[in-house]
């Protein structure tokens, strides 16, 4: 089988080659190499008169593929590492002016967008008082690594005294996964400290609700390491869109009306306190900064979703399924977003069937009236 090395790619120009994207149209929309046209799983009609250079994840896919479109007469390449050895590479010639190029963007073009909502979800909520030590918990996706650079930023001004510690936790990512989040912690200036867990190994052979697991268990080893660095807080990374998610999908598949709450003291670590600060800030807007800082980031380091990105099997997912579902009505009444939101700030408990208040005790309308 014949394969390109990405070097051989980078002397190709458009006119002999096509270059072919095999991973599903999420990944391919979070990265992708420059040129690359997207057809999960190879399946489409293409042209027999230029050399076809199929890619995966790693390159392992892309050689049985490109075998197929061999055998059927075509001119067929597959990229010796897929995208994630092309990630590499880029990120091994960038240069040392990255973390300047980050940190001005955040200043100038994205204050408004990044650094205020970052300020006032801090203001707003309480999630940063003085004499704080904390735990900025890094996945090495686009959202945790602006989260620590924006804290950067905080930490430049200084009002009151507080520490932070940025932590990535390794729960069992491929040796490609974690040399990437270490090459992007360097070249944004982030010094990380990253500490070893097992946990894909314990969770992958489970059948039901494997998800749920991992991320309790995640959340317990990030609580007890933050905790042994003497963190008194973790900070985790999500944002805007992921609430309205939420609260969205608390409803559809779960019966229920709960959103990600700003702020949340540990049950089981005393002491202990989760904080959002990312949280009035738009997905648009992470993917607007990183796209104009050039910055590459894994998408999913889980291993249960590494091998989907082929035959686009993570297409289904009931998160996927209800940003499509918002983004489609926001397409026709750009309020809807912001009154999924305020929809849990506004609760009228006098038109409410049942609720559970912070006991757990089952509270009816019924109660009430008689």
């Amino acid at each position: 089988m014949k394969e390109l090395t990405v070097n051989q790619l980078s002397a190709l120009n458009g006119d002999e080659a096509l270059l072919i994207d095999l991973r599903d149209e999420s990944a391919f929309a979070y990265g992708h190499i420059p040129g690359a046209v997207n057809m999960p799983g190879g399946n489409a009609n293409l042209p027999s008169g230029k050399k076809l250079v199929f890619y995966c994840r790693t390159g392992e896919n892309s050689l049985e593929v490109a075998e197929r479109f061999e055998q059927a007469g075509f001119d067929a390449y597959s990229l010796k590492g897929g995208y994630m050895g092309w990630l590499k590479g880029v990120l091994s010639e960038a240069d040392g002016e990255t973390a300047a190029r980050v940190e001005d963007s955040i200043r100038r073009k994205f204050y408004k967008t990044l650094m205020r909502r970052f300020t006032k979800a801090i203001v707003e909520y309480g999630l940063v008082e003085e004499g704080d030590n904390i735990a900025v918990c890094i996945s090495g996706g686009k959202d945790s690594m602006l989260m620590a650079k924006l804290f950067q930023e905080l930490k430049r001004h200084n009002k009151f005294e507080f520490g932070l510690q940025f932590l990535v936790m390794d729960p069992g990512y491929s040796p490609e996964n974690r040399e990437i989040i270490e090459k992007n912690a360097a070249l944004m200036n982030i010094p990380i400290t990253v500490f070893d867990t097992d946990i894909f190994e314990n969770v992958f052979h489970i059948d039901r609700s494997p998800c749920y697991v991992c991320a309790r268990m995640r959340r317990g080893h990030l609580y007890y390491k933050a905790r042994e660095l003497g963190c008194n807080k973790i900070a985790l990374g999500h944002h805007y869109d992921d609430v309205i998610e939420t609260i969205l999908m608390g409803m559809l598949y779960g019966g229920q009306i709960q959103t990600m709450m700003p702020k949340l003291k540990s049950t089981n670590y005393k002491g202990m306190t989760l904080i959002r600060p990312m949280y009035l800030i738009r997905e648009a807007d992470i993917k607007a900064w990183r796209d104009y800082n050039g910055l590459r980031f894994i998408q999913c380091a889980c291993r249960f979703t590494e091998s989907c990105s082929v035959d686009g099997g993570n297409t289904g997912s009931k998160r996927r399924l209800v940003k499509e579902l918002i983004a489609s009505l926001a397409a026709s009444d750009p309020e809807i977003e912001q009154n999924i939101f305020k929809s849990v700030e506004n609760v009228n408990l006098a038109t409410v069937i049942a609720y559970k208040d912070r006991a757990g005790i089952r509270h009816y309308f019924a109660d009430e009236i008689n």
